[in-house]
C-alpha cells in the first residue's frame, strides 16, 4: 500500500517541492518495480503526481506496454543510497539497491524535469561523497527564558516541541522529512546540542515522543539522533558520578541506549556537547574527551549508533587583556592530542571555522590534522551571525570555499569529512519554514552540497529556483539568482572587514556594536586602538595561531604581505594605514566596502520589487519586509563602523563622504 504525501497546513509553503515540480512526472506513465517501506513513499509520490497531472503509476507485474519511466529496485551491486539514471528507447529508468536509492533517484527526475524525458542519456551512478548529511536542531522542549523555544531559531517555533511536550500533530514532520530527502539530508538530531533538564528526561523516560518523531521522519529515509547530557548517570540515574571510566556509569549508559533501541531499532545515535559553555563533560573527573566519547561509543556499538562529539571546547572566562589565550587556538590545542584515540562508532564534530561561524574564518586547521579520527564538519545554516534570517545571505558560496579548501596534504576538507557533514538547522514552524522564504535556498544547498560537495554553488542555487518556482519566467528565475548570488558578499561588506569577526550585539548577536564583545570574557577580540586593528596570531609575534596549519598555510598566513586580504585582520594587527594586496588602505577599505554594501542592498530591494507581478503575494510581501529591515540594519552598520573607525585613526574618508 503506498503512502500518501503528506498534507501541509493551509498557509504553510511548499518550499522546494510545490506540486508544479511533479508535473514532468505526473504527466507521464510509471511502472515501479520493487517493495519496502521506502519503495512505499515512492509509489505515494508517484501516484499523487499522476492524480495531479493525468498520468498513470504501474507496480510490478507484467508490463502493460511502453512506460516513459521505470523505477527499479531489482539491482544489487549499489550502495543503499547510491541510484542509477539513464534514458534509452523511450524510457527514462532509475535503479537502485536500497530505498534510499530509489527515492533519492525518483527526486533526482523531478529536479531534471522535462529534460528527464527527453533524447538519450548514457546512464550514470550517482552516489553520496558522504554517508552522513546531517542537521542538528537546536530546539528545546520547554521554552527557555533566553534563548526561547528555539536556540539561534529565526523562523518562528519548533516543528517538533510545544508546551513542553512533543506535538501532537506530527504531519508536518513527515513533510519536512520528505524536503530534506529531496536535497539529500539523510539525519537529524531533534533537541539542542544544550541540554536541559527537560530535555534530558528524552534520553529515558520520554523516549516515546522521540520515538513517534522518528516514525514520522522514516518514510522519507531519515534517522533520528538525539543530543544527550554527559551528566545523565547523575541526573537521571541517580548515580554518584559521571566518571566515563567508572562501571557503574558505563553500564547505566548501556542500559540506556538498549532501551533506547527498543524504541527506535533505526536510532542514530548521540549527539554530545561537553566541557563547552557550561555543559558538563569528562574534565571533572580528570578524564580525556576520547574516554568520554568512547563511553558513549560502547553504549552505541552493538546496535551500529555512533556518537558525535563535538569539539567546540574553549576558554569562555578569558581575561580581554590576555593576548596569549586565543579561542582560535581552542579546538586543536585541545583535541590534536586524541588522535587516533577515538573510537570507530566516535564522530568528532569540528566547527568549519576555528571561532564561531563567522561571516568570513579561515578553514579550521584541526580538519587537516587528524588523520586517524572521524571528522564531521559542521556549518550553521541557520544565520546567527549572518543576518538572522531578516537579511539575505546566502552561504553556498563561502561554503564550498570550504569544502574544496585543501591542507597540506592536498585533501579537499570535503573529502576529508569522513564522519560527515552536520548543520545546524534554520527551519521551524514559521509558514516559509526559514522565516525569510529566500533562506529556503541555505537550507536546500547544505543538502545538496553534503551529497557533492564539489558541486558548483551557482548551479545549486539554479536549482533550488527551479524547483521552488517551476515554470517561472527568465526574468524572475534571473531576478532571484541576482538578489542570492552575491548576497554573503554583500553582507560581508556592511559587516565586520577583513575576517575580523562578531563586533555584534552581545547575547542575542544581531545588528552591529563595535565593542560589544571586545572587553567580555567570550575571548572574541579585534583590539583596534588609535594605531591599528586585528588580532596577532603570527607565530614570531603572536599567539601562534597561524602555526597550527602545514605548509603552504603556515607561511602564508604568517606575515600581513602574504595574507590574503579577506583574513588580514584575523591574523595580523595592522595600522590603518596598511595597505592591501588591491591597493587601499585598511581604513579606506572599511570605508568603502560599508558604503558599498548598502549600495548593493538597495539594489537588490529594487531588483525584488521589480518581481512583484511574478511571484506569490504572500511570499513577496515577506521578502519585501525583510529587506526594509535589512536596509535599515544595513545602514546603521554603516554609519555604526566608519563612525568608530573614523575616531579611532583619525583618518578622514578620501571620497568625502558623510561619517555620522
Amino acid at each position: 500500500m503506498s503512502l500518501p504525501v503528506p498534507v501541509l497546513p493551509e498557509g504553510v509553503d511548499p518550499a522546494w517541492l510545490p506540486p508544479a515540480a511533479f508535473g514532468a512526472v505526473g504527466g507521464r506513465r510509471t511502472l515501479i518495480l520493487g517493495s519496502g517501506p521506502l519503495v512505499e513513499t515512492v509509489h505515494g509520490e508517484v501516484a499523487e503526481a499522476c492524480r495531479r497531472f493525468g498520468g498513470r503509476v504501474v507496480r510490478d507485474g507484467v508490463p502493460d506496454g511502453a512506460y516513459d519511466l521505470v523505477l527499479d529496485l531489482g539491482v544489487h551491486d549499489l550502495g543503499d543510497e547510491d541510484y542509477t539514471v539513464g534514458r534509452e528507447g523511450g524510457t527514462t529508468t532509475v535503479t537502485a539497491s536500497g530505498g534510499r536509492g530509489l527515492l533519492y533517484g525518483l527526486f533526482h527526475v523531478v529536479r531534471l524535469g522535462e529534460a528527464a524525458f527527453s533524447g538519450e542519456r548514457a546512464k550514470e551512478t550517482h552516489r553520496p561523497a558522504l554517508a552522513l548529511r546531517m542537521l542538528d536542531h537546536w530546539d528545546n522542549v520547554a521554552v527557555h527564558p533566553v534563548m526561547g523555544q528555539v536556540e539561534r531559531g529565526y523562523a518562528g517555533g519548533s516543528l517538533f516541541w510545544e508546551d513542553g511536550r512533543a506535538r501532537g500533530d506530527l504531519e508536518r514532520v513527515r513533510a519536512y522529512g520528505r524536503v530534506l530527502a529531496a536535497c539529500g539530508i539523510n539525519a537529524l538530531s531533534v533537541n539542542n546540542v544544550n541540554v536541559h533538564a527537560t530535555e534530558a528526561r528524552l534520553l529515558t523516560d520520554r523516549i516515546g515522543e522521540v520515538a513517534e518523531i522518528a516514525g514520522a521522519l522514516r518514510p522519507y529515509g531519515v534517522r533520528t539522533h538525539l543530543s544527550v547530557s554527559f551528566a545523565s548517570p547523575i541526573t537521571l540515574g541517580g548515580l554518584p558520578t559521571a566518571d566515563p571510566l567508572d562501571g557503574a556509569v558505563r553500564g547505566w549508559w548501556a542500559e540506556a541506549t538498549r532501551r533506547v533501541y527498543e524504541a527506535i531499532p533505526d536510532f542514530g545515535g548521540y549527539v554530545v556537547k561537553a566541557d563547552s559553555e557550561g555543559q558538563p563533560g569528562p574534565f571533572a573527573y580528570g578524564r580525556s574527551h576520547a574516554e568520554g566519547a568512547n563511553l558513549l561509543a560502547a553504549a552505541l556499538e552493538p546496535f551500529g549508533g555512533t556518537v558525535h562529539w563535538r569539539a567546540f571546547v574553549y576558554d569562555h572566562r578569558q581575561d580581554w587583556r590576555d593576548r596569549t589565550t586565543d579561542r582560535a587556538r581552542a579546538a586543536y590545542d585541545h583535541f590534536l592530542p586524541l588522535d587516533g584515540e577515538f573510537a570507530g562508532n566516535a564522530v568528532l564534530q569540528v566547527k568549519h571555522g576555528p571561532m564561531d561561524f563567522q561571516v568570513r574564518e579561515p578553514v579550521s586547521p584541526l580538519i587537516g590534522a587528524m588523520p586517524r579520527t572521524r571528522l564531521a564538519v559542521e556549518l550553521q545554516v541557520t544565520q546567527e551571525y549572518t543576518g538572522q534570517q531578516r537579511h539575505v545571505c546566502w552561504l553556498g558560496p563561502m561554503w564550498s570555499g570550504v569544502l574544496r579548501f585543501r591542507h597540506e596534504q592536498g585533501t579537499a576538507v570535503g573529502e576529508l569529512a569522513r564522519g560527515g557533514l552536520v548543520a545546524v538547522s534554520n527551519a521551524g514552524d514559521d509558514p516559509f519554514w526559514t522565516g525569510h522564504p529566500l533562506a529556503q535556498a541555505n537550507l536546500y544547498t547544505f543538502g545538496r552540497l553534503a551529497w557533492q560537495p564539489d558541486a558548483e554553488p551557482g548551479a545549486v542555487l539554479d536549482e533550488w529556483i527551479g524547483l521552488s518556482f517551476p515554470d517561472a519566467p527568465a526574468r524572475l528565475a534571473d531576478g532571484l539568482h541576482a538578489v542570492l548570488d552575491g548576497s554573503w558578499r554583500t553582507y560581508e561588506k556592511y559587516t565586520a572587514p577583513l575576517g575580523v569577526g562578531f563586533m555584534v550585539q552581545p547575547g542575542h548577536h544581531y545588528g552591529p556594536s563595535v565593542d560589544g564583545y571586545e572587553y567580555s570574557p567570550w575571548g572574541t577580540y579585534h583590539f583596534a586602538d588609535r594605531d591599528g586593528i586585528g588580532v596577532d596570531r603570527s607565530v614570531k609575534s603572536g599567539t601562534g595561531y597561524a602555526g597550527q596549519y602545514g605548509e603552504p598555510w603556515a607561511e602564508l598566513y604568517e606575515s600581513p604581505d602574504t595574507c590574503p586580504d579577506e583574513l588580514l585582520l584575523f591574523f595580523h594587527h595592522v595600522p590603518y594605514g596598511h595597505t592591501l594586496h588591491g591597493g587601499k588602505t585598511v581604513i579606506q577599505h572599511i570605508y568603502d566596502t560599508h558604503f558599498e554594501g548598502v549600495e548593493e542592498v538597495e539594489q537588490a530591494r529594487a531588483v525584488w520589487a521589480s518581481l512583484a507581478g511574478l511571484v506569490d503575494p504572500a511570499r513577496h510581501a515577506r521578502v519585501t519586509e525583510r529587506y526594509e529591515e535589512q536596509l535599515r540594519s544595513a545602514r546603521e552598520w554603516r554609519d555604526q563602523v566608519n563612525s568608530y573607525f573614523f575616531r579611532k585613526s583619525g583618518v578622514p574618508d578620501g571620497q568625502g563622504r558623510r561619517i555620522h
